[in-house]
């Protein structure tokens, strides 16, 4: 007893030792990360050790064309790299990000040297968001590019505001806390729109009665089972529109419970909840993914969304009258828009009428998605029900895309 008594105690530290030996198991510092292929790096080595870059730029002195596969490499390891210190390891910082905070400060300041160089920049800058959005959409992937960008916009116009408009002394102490009020009332009601919009958890128990209904020799009856009600009865949905893996049955099969079973999720979707192939989870009643939040738009967030394009452009129209007010004096505010002889006369003007056309931009698109919102919510119908009927070739859209119609009429859901 004695002697085995010491041998465990013997083996001991060399066990201890060997923890503290391995890199794996030793905490990180400030600069250290785990890449992704599993190793410890540094933050220091971000240009170091990269052979798709190495062939990437052979490829370029030599006037050669990259392959497609290089450049997505590339663009995988530079977003790996891409961090910053922080407590227990560097964290890695979203690339998408980036371009709003770094280019937009330089695009305005272009487009207020010239009437003709604010023409170009301010017709470009919708045409590369424009182009951005579908290319990740076609690619069904995630991007903070549009978040990123409508929360810098916020916060430079204000600064802008703060820097350029209220020392000339045309705003008064009410008018800036009212602008400021619904800055804060903006932000607000974007984070609750980023909360829950509703997603469809996968619950195990749910699936086992599932699967013992659909298993059940009477099949006369499926009222008791509890995915039958979870299915609901909007019944218009067609298998093309779905991802592959989508079981589906005829209206009047006994099996009718597997109407609207998601096999990406695992689960029975309720009636209007629909697969975001893009957030890869169904929502409740989903109806679309808004790239600005970069989150779906359900039964959950709905009030919120609806609620922050109701803010922002409130505010923004308030903080275009003031600004138009304050540089071109004693003119309407459509007037000024279009016509406001000397505004780049200074610098400071020609910089708050840039960001006032800008606004503008925005502002005219933002009202588009709300007033498609509106239609949709008097119809009671969703944006992707709407979609869906267009796919389908059983709608069209009236009114610049306001309207959807079918033969029989203005699309309504049946539930």
């Amino acid at each position: 007893m004695g002697t085995a008594g010491t041998q465990t105690g013997a083996m001991k530290p060399p066990a201890k030792k060997k923890k503290t030996e391995d890199p794996e198991l030793e905490p990180l510092c400030c600069c250290e990360y785990v890449d992704r292929t599993g190793e410890r790096n540094h933050v220091a080595a971000c240009l170091c050790d990269c052979q798709d870059l190495d062939e990437g730029c052979d490829r370029w002195l030599t006037c050669k064309s990259a392959r497609p596969e290089t450049c997505e490499r590339i663009l995988d390891t530079v977003s790996d790299r891409l961090r910053i210190p922080w407590l227990r390891g560097a964290k890695k910082v979203n690339i998408s990000i980036i371009p709003p905070l770094a280019l937009l400060p330089v695009f305005l300041h272009v487009a207020s040297w010239h009437v003709l160089l604010g023409v170009v920049v301010l017709t470009s800058l919708p045409v590369l968001a424009l182009w951005y959005y579908y290319l990740t959409h076609r690619r069904k992937e995630q991007t903070l590019f549009f978040l990123s960008l409508g929360l810098f916009s916020l916060g430079y116009m204000y600064y802008v505001f703060l820097q350029e408009v209220v020392p000339k002394g045309r705003v008064g102490p009410t008018q800036l806390a009212a602008l400021t009020c619904g800055l804060f009332l903006i932000l607000l009601a974007l984070y609750r729109a980023k909360q829950n919009p509703g997603y469809l958890s996968n619950a195990a128990s749910n699936d086992r009665s599932l699967i013992e209904c659909l298993n059940k020799k009477g099949q006369e009856k499926t009222k008791g089972c509890p995915a039958t009600e979870a299915a609901g009865s909007l019944n218009n949905r067609t298998p093309k529109d779905e991802p592959k893996g989508y079981s589906r049955t005829a209206a009047g099969s006994p099996a009718k419970v597997k109407e609207d079973w998601c096999a990406k999720c695992q689960l029975v979707r309720p009636a209007r909840a629909w697969h975001c192939r893009i957030c890869g989870i169904c929502v409740r009643r989903m109806d679309h993914h808004c790239v600005w939040i970069n989150s779906c738009v359900g039964e959950s967030n709905h009030q919120a969304f609806i609620l922050a394009l109701l803010i922002f452009l409130l505010t923004s129209l308030y903080g275009i009258a003031l600004t138009l007010d304050t540089i071109c004096r004693d003119r309407s505010i459509f007037t000024a828009l279009f016509y406001c002889p000397g505004v780049y006369a200074n610098y400071s003007s020609a910089l708050s009428f840039t960001c006032v056309w800008y606004s503008v931009i925005v502002t005219v698109g933002m009202a588009y998605i709300f007033l498609i919102q509106l239609i949709n919510i008097s119809y009671n119908v969703t944006e992707r029900e709407v979609q869906q009927a267009l796919r389908l070739k059983t709608g069209r859209r009236l009114l610049c895309g306001l309207i959807l119609v079918q033969l029989l009429g203005v699309v309504k859901c049946s539930k």
